[in-house]
């Protein structure tokens, strides 16, 4: 039997995936504009992600870079972008497919985008189907590029931001027809 539903989440999913592939797009060809630069969160253990051994062994979960002074050679593909950052001062090259973020900001505009971690199940029911939230700092030892060191954060650590994350969670409501809708 076919399937009759629509699965909207992974749709939006895919919708708010392609926001962060074009803004990279955009970055590696013309560089950043003005104040722009980019926290970007990602499970580290997802298929496809590339990084240095001793990253890896220090962020096994999830780790967040920030894209901003001094990064290099940013190049975006279909389903993964690869950057050249510096931790600790030595250059190292990562790639991350792009189903493995769980977040993306950007302090300067004030935007951020919460994904559905891999593998996780959908919201659970009860939750707003479209609800604008505070982000939380980054994660405690979250890599960044060294030039997050500027803003105040100790060389490697993520700076938190305030900006405004958009989350995008669903659930079903029953209708008076004992029918489900999105």
């Amino acid at each position: 039997m076919a399937d009759d539903t629509i699965d909207y989440p992974a749709l939006v999913q895919t919708a708010m995936l392609g926001v962060v592939r074009g803004v990279l797009a955009r970055a590696a060809e013309s560089g950043l504009p003005g104040e722009h630069h980019f926290y970007i969160g990602f499970a580290t253990g997802h298929a496809g992600v590339r990084l240095a051994p001793r990253l890896r062994t220090r962020f096994p979960d999830e780790m967040t870079v920030v894209l901003q002074h001094q990064f290099r050679d940013l190049e975006v593909h279909d389903d993964r972008f690869a950057v050249t950052l510096r931790f600790g001062g030595r250059p190292e090259r990562l790639t991350i497919p792009f189903d493995a973020i769980t977040s993306f900001g950007d302090p300067a505009a004030d935007f951020g985008l919460r994904f559905q971690p891999p593998g996780a199940e959908a919201s659970e029911p009860g939750v707003d189907s479209a609800n604008a939230a505070p982000a939380a700092e980054a994660p405690r030892g979250a890599a960044a590029e060294d030039s997050a060191a500027e803003d105040g954060a100790p060389d490697g650590v993520a700076a938190g931001g305030g900006e405004t994350v958009v989350a995008v969670d669903f659930m079903r409501r029953k209708v008076a027809d004992g029918r489900k809708r999105q």
